[in-house]
């Protein structure tokens, strides 16, 4: 459907860097970076507001790198919404469709169709400045999906919304899609690219570092920053080795993690899941083979519980339920075990 191709843009300062992927119909594409990383830049230069200086664009195949903006079938909502103040919402919602060849009864149809699936059609009568942050952005969203874009680019769309605000627009976006809306969506919150994202592409510095579906980049960090970036705690260099064929990850000579399988390059990380480690006063009788002593070195409120950080030759994150954390009587100094399997240890050669 979509499909960069070594896209590559020269700015003072700044340079995006050979960024390509793909697309396909009815995703929902999330483009995941910190702040400067390049992702605006990347979605004005699919939007035809910057030409790149080499690399191609195609949308269903036809070459759109150089086609004009309004006639490459691509919508933008701003971050910053962008809607005409001057303009009642209505008035808004019709501006896209001038000089369109559809009827004005036509248009005001599709008009009401819009506003009703964007939830915003008891406001069809107010000036934007009556309005709330979610009900701009929502008035944003749908004026450009009365031009029915083949691509919707989504520029930070959440960022300035309240919770309850952002809970409902995610709603109606992850609605949008289900009825076969293709989405890109850039967003530096990993939260919010695990609870949206068909598939997602992590930028840094220009580049694409990594892209893939959910599953496979939250779990499967192909370096050092992706997997610090999207909060993988427990990830440390090592090599791997099979030792009496047992593959090992082995991060220092006294520290030798036992991993599912052996990988064929040796230099590499390991990461393993928080929630894969479990914590106990005594040494557990358990098919878990990797089993460490050490001491509580930190303990931190979470959502669902706590993460206990605990130094076994390197500082580990556990995550553990609050009646887990009563029942252990855990505080900072107390020597405990954490175990966990094999499976849970996941080298990553890079």
């Amino acid at each position: 459907m979509l499909k960069l191709q070594e896209i590559s843009k020269k700015l003072p300062g700044f340079a995006l860097k050979k960024v390509s992927f793909e697309v396909n119909e009815g995703d929902y594409f999330i483009l995941l970076g910190e702040s400067g990383a390049g992702k605006s830049l990347v979605l004005e230069t699919i939007a035809g507001l910057v030409r790149p200086d080499s690399g191609s664009l195609l949308l269903d195949g036809r070459d759109i790198t150089h086609v004009r903006i309004h006639d490459r079938g691509i919508g933008l909502v701003f971050q910053d919404y962008a809607v005409f103040p001057h303009l009642s919402v209505k008035s808004n919602l019709f501006y896209p469709l001038h000089g369109s060849s559809m009827s004005h009864s036509a248009k005001a149809d599709l008009i009401r169709t819009i506003a009703s699936e964007a939830g915003i059609a008891h406001l069809l009568n107010r000036r934007p400045s009556t309005l709330s942050g979610g009900e701009l952005q929502r008035v944003a969203l749908a004026r450009t999906l009365v031009q029915k874009p083949r691509v919707l680019l989504l520029d930070e769309p959440l960022s300035s919304l309240d919770s309850q605000l952002r809970s409902g627009l995610r709603s109606l976006l992850r609605q949008l899609n289900r009825e076969g809306q293709a989405i890109v969506h850039v967003t530096h919150d990993y939260e919010e690219a695990i609870s949206l994202a068909t598939r997602i592409a992590v930028i840094h510095k220009g580049e694409i570092l990594q892209a893939g579906t959910p599953e496979e980049v939250f779990h499967y960090p192909r370096s050092e920053f992706v997997a610090h970036f999207i909060g993988a705690k427990n990830f440390f260099r090592s090599v791997s080795a099979v030792e009496n064929g047992i593959p090992l990850a082995i991060l220092n000579p006294d520290l030798k993690i036992r991993i599912a399988r052996e990988s064929e390059e040796k230099e590499g990380f390991v990461l393993i899941r928080s929630e894969d480690i479990v914590v106990s006063n005594e040494r557990l009788d358990s098919s878990a083979v990797n089993i460490f002593k050490g001491t509580v070195a930190e303990i931190i409120s979470a959502r669902n519980g706590a993460e206990v950080l605990i130094d076994i030759g390197v500082q580990v994150y556990s995550i553990i339920t609050h009646s887990s954390l009563h029942h252990l009587e855990l505080t900072p100094g107390k020597k405990v075990w954490i175990s966990f399997k094999a499976s849970a240890a996941r080298f990553i050669p890079g």
